[in-house]
């Protein structure tokens, strides 16, 4: 459904882009995720067709983004973090100029301005103008107007910033709930906001792909040490200086009230652990092994790709 091959970007000397390419099959939800300055936003703007790549191509539902751009645009929903919205338009009347401007024919548009008001939770302000609105309904109605022509792919930049926790529930339950009716490419730098929203994760930094693969594979592929989550019955200090003294461990971490102990795969972290447990007379309250979790796959890349 998104295809990128070899794209690149130069804005005069800088070099934005150096051959991005990845592919994003119909019906998943894929995770965008970039440090500030990798190239993230000038690839989604080259897929919804604000400006063409330098060198390179791009596909979005089997159209060229450069020569077929309005078959692009048609099939595409975009949200920007900062979606440009009309502030003195009511949500209401600012949705339906949305699906006029989209080209949702006439008979259509009250349907579906109808529609992605209740699916947006937009019904109850649809009559207030927009400047009025908090942050979090406004994120609301740039969702409404990406969903109001009924994409089969949706671009989504940050959609949860500025949202307070409960409405950060709500819109990942959102995208989670699009996965096979659409496909989806989004963009954030909250990880834990992919681990629960995507089966796909994409990685990019300075302007280069560095992984793509689903966020479990990419995480074992990864873990190249064994780390086990202990929780010891003892003094704290005396746990963690006693974990340390261990033979082969290369790193203790506190991590919610128990300890992350980490060593070669060569070595039997769990025996170790468990002896010490023996010879000092500690009940073993926790000892369980512990995958990486993907904001320590992330940062791992990044500094394997610097």
């Amino acid at each position: 459904m998104i295809q990128a091959h070899q794209l690149t970007k130069s804005f005069g000397p800088v070099w934005a882009l150096r051959g991005v390419s990845f592919a994003v099959s119909r019906g998943e939800v894929a995770g965008f995720l970039r440090p500030n300055g990798a190239g993230k936003t000038t690839t989604m703007r080259i897929l919804t067709g604000f400006f063409p790549p330098t060198s390179g191509t791009a596909q979005v539902a089997g159209y060229d983004v450069v020569d077929q751009s309005m078959e692009v645009r048609r099939r595409i929903g975009y949200f920007l973090e900062r979606t440009p919205l009309y502030p003195e338009m009511r949500v209401e009347e600012f949705l339906h100029f949305a699906a006029e401007a989209k080209g949702v024919p006439r008979g259509r548009r009250r349907g579906r301005v109808q529609e992605v008001m209740e699916r947006c939770g937009l019904v109850e302000v649809r009559r207030k103008i927009i400047a009025q609105l908090s942050k979090g309904y406004r994120q609301r109605v740039g969702l409404a107007q990406a969903l109001v022509n009924d994409p089969e792919v949706l671009v989504l930049d940050e959609p949860t910033i500025g949202l307070d926790p409960e409405q950060v529930v709500e819109v990942r339950q959102f995208i989670r709930g699009l996965g096979g009716e659409r496909t989806v490419l989004l963009s954030t730098h909250i990880l834990s906001e992919v681990s629960v929203t995507c089966n796909k994760v994409i990685i990019i930094d300075q302007g280069r792909v560095l992984a793509v693969d689903t966020p479990e594979n990419l995480t074992a592929a990864l873990q190249r040490s064994t780390l086990l989550r202990v929780r010891l019955d003892g003094p704290p200090a005396e746990v963690g200086e006693a974990l340390r003294r261990v033979s082969g461990v290369s790193r203790v971490a506190e991590e919610d009230g128990a300890f992350l102990v980490e060593a070669p795969r060569e070595v039997d972290l769990a025996r170790e652990v468990f002896q010490l447990a023996v010879q000092r007379g500690w009940v073993v309250r926790e000892l369980a092994p512990r995958g990486l979790t993907l904001e320590e796959a992330f940062l791992k890349l990044v500094a394997e790709g610097e």
